[in-house]
């Protein structure tokens, strides 16, 4: 029996009347049932969920029996395998597919996201084109033509933006970090710089606190997009004369941190820890109508994680937010 105390699911042994012979230590982790306390009761008593017991007692197993059960304020998935391995025995199988469960959901989640942010500009697209092949072309004036034109170049770029960003995340995701070395990230904000600027249109006060000496060790590539999605976050959720502070330097404990803060709209506490999720939008309208795609913060999460780095963001609803790209000591290579 020590064997079953290494298997990762519950595992108890029943008799014939679903009274429990025996149990692993894992029975008391997800069932709450204890090989000490609980041995000689009937299943029943300590599981006493009404759909269970009708499955126990109809002896139909072929297919397994599963449930929610929400514990210490976690929302558990159970599943359920009853086998009987000798006349008088059974044996019951339980498994924590909580995890499986959860990434079940987010892929379809995912699926659904993708779909839907591509629907719009797909739909666009196809409508101003049924709109030029339908109509005679003298129905159509040239500056409306090229105006039509215009705007389904937009949608087209904004289709490619996506699928771009997509391939960047999958990359990151399935990859090892390469091409390492010591990266001057004051010369990436410099770069960055210039391309806040442009998108900004002079409309923010920005104001820039770079230490030019400070580099750490990564992928320039890589850390030149995540700063780069900080600064045009910043200045797409930020309304006009707001204000932008960029800092590059050292904290007081020796960490190397790269922060953008803004006077923005802000983000409400219950969305802070989502708001790096795939095409987690906060005002999905005024998301949409920013630009952005919805997955450059998970970008610049991944990236943060395959540099020892973390993203930490401070916010306050209609009051501004904080983003921070910290790396610890063992990143820095100069000073």
């Amino acid at each position: 029996m020590w064997a079953a105390n290494a298997f990762p699911a519950a595992v108890l042994i029943l008799d014939k009347n679903f009274i429990i012979q025996w149990c692993n230590r894992n029975a008391k982790t997800l069932l709450g049932i204890d090989s000490k306390k609980d041995i000689g009761y009937k299943i029943f008593n300590l599981i006493r969920w009404p759909e269970f017991y009708q499955y126990a007692y109809k002896g139909d197993w072929q297919k397994p029996y599963t449930t929610y059960d929400e514990r210490d304020g976690r929302l558990y998935h159970l599943k359920f395998e009853f086998t009987r391995y000798s006349t008088d025995n059974i044996l019951l199988l339980c498994f924590d597919n909580t995890q499986l469960e959860s990434l079940r959901t987010t892929q379809q989640d995912f699926v659904a996201n993708v779909s839907h942010e591509l629907r719009t500009p797909l739909t666009v697209l196809t409508g101003f084109l049924e709109t030029l092949r339908d109509l005679p072309p003298e129905a159509i004036s040239p500056e409306q033509r090229v105006h039509y034109e215009d705007l389904m170049h937009e949608q087209a770029e904004r289709m490619l933006a996506i699928v771009t960003d997509l391939l960047t995340l999958s990359t990151l995701e399935s990859t090892k970090l390469a091409n390492q070395q010591s990266v001057p990230i004051a010369s990436l904000i410099e770069q960055a710089k210039r391309q806040t600027e442009v998108l900004s249109k002079g409309q923010h006060q920005l104001s820039w606190s770079i230490n030019p000496t400070l580099s750490v060790s990564g992928n320039a590539h890589e850390l030149s997009s995540a700063i780069t999605n900080l600064l045009t976050n910043a200045v797409r959720y930020t309304p006009a004369n707001g204000q932008i502070e960029v800092f590059w330097g050292l904290a007081e404990d020796g960490q190397a941190i790269f922060s953008v803060k803004d006077s923005g709209l802000g983000i409400a506490p219950s969305d802070i820890s989502r708001i790096t999720e795939r095409f987690y939008r906060v005002d999905k309208s005024r998301s949409r109508a920013s630009g952005g795609t919805g997955l450059g913060l998970a970008i610049t999460k991944h990236i943060a994680i395959r540099h020892n780095a973390k993203l930490m963001i401070k916010s306050k609803l209609n009051k501004g937010s904080t983003f921070s790209l910290i790396f610890p000591k063992e990143n820095i290579t100069s000073l």
